[in-house]
């Protein structure tokens, strides 16, 4: 009887430390200061960001060509949490898209953003598969959205029309732009646009000055032109690019009209994982 009692009484004091410990990491977590972090995740030939708000809503725009990214959102987020606010595919193409599959598979996800396009590969037939089963709330990106989020406004600034069940064999150009701005800094993101998508943005004089561009493409010479570049005049360009990869990414070309222009270069295949903190006044890029 005594040892049945002794067993209760440590059974229940391993509950009770986990509970505190449990709660000793809410408690810490909360009482950190609120900064908004972008990621730009080394996923190989891919691209994958990931935004964290001040007030920790969590953004995942793509998710690069393989389940590599639940390795990487497992590093940012708290063990417990397998939510994400918001997933952004830009653009139907395997090295955006497939890694969002996954997510899918493991993550309860709350809203979706897309074009609505639609592509002829098995890979595509998942996607359609997976978002109607997760039962988020799905929106088709367009020119006039806004996703605001207390101090912060993600604003969708292409397409410039809905694309919603156009069909397409090359789903680049149909990428979704976006411009996240929190205070006084401010970030791109492109896609895969080229310089048509560009030239577009600039004619309709959308403002996309920003602080921190992440270069289209993964540094094409088909995108990255030179008035577009002067026109978003950032000081870093994050470039979503892998290792010794087929098609010579980042282009010579890229790299010497961002040169021109005195911009910091950051590479996911030289730097690795690029994250960059924000409190709405200063930036800093932390590679860690």
């Amino acid at each position: 009887m005594e040892s049945k009692t002794k067993k209760f009484i440590f059974v229940n004091l391993g509950i009770l430390l986990c509970f505190n410990i449990f709660t000793w990491i809410v408690v810490y977590d909360l009482s950190q200061p609120k900064f908004l972090e972008v990621n730009f995740f080394d996923v190989g030939q891919g691209d994958a960001i990931f935004i964290q708000t001040p007030q920790r809503h969590q953004i995942l725009i793509d998710g690069g060509p393989s389940s590599i990214i639940l390795e990487k959102l497992g590093k940012e987020l708290p063990f417990w949490d397998k939510t994400l606010d918001l997933i952004i595919l830009t653009h139907p193409e395997n090295d955006h898209m497939m890694g969002l599959l996954e997510v899918l598979k493991r993550y309860k996800v709350e809203n979706i953003l897309w074009t609505g396009v639609v592509k002829d590969t098995s890979e595509f037939k998942e996607w359609e598969r997976l978002i109607e089963k997760e039962k988020a709330n799905v929106f088709i990106a367009g020119v006039s959205k806004k996703i605001t989020s207390a101090s912060t406004i993600l604003e969708i600034l292409y397409p410039l029309e809905s694309l919603e069940e156009k069909k397409v064999n090359d789903s680049n150009n149909t990428s979704v732009v976006s411009k996240l701005v929190f205070g006084k800094n401010s970030f791109l993101f492109t896609g895969d646009s080229s310089k048509s998508v560009e030239a577009q943005l600039l004619e309709k004089g959308i403002d996309i000055d920003s602080d921190v561009l992440k270069i289209a493409h993964h540094g094409s010479k088909t995108s990255s032109g030179d008035d577009f570049i002067a026109k978003v005049s950032p000081e870093i360009a994050a470039i979503s690019v892998g290792k010794d990869n087929k098609y010579g990414h980042p282009s010579p070309e890229t790299l010497e009209t961002l040169g021109k222009y005195g911009i910091t270069v950051l590479r996911t295949d030289k730097d690795g994982d690029i994250k960059i903190i924000s409190n709405g006044i200063n930036y800093a890029v932390s590679n860690f």
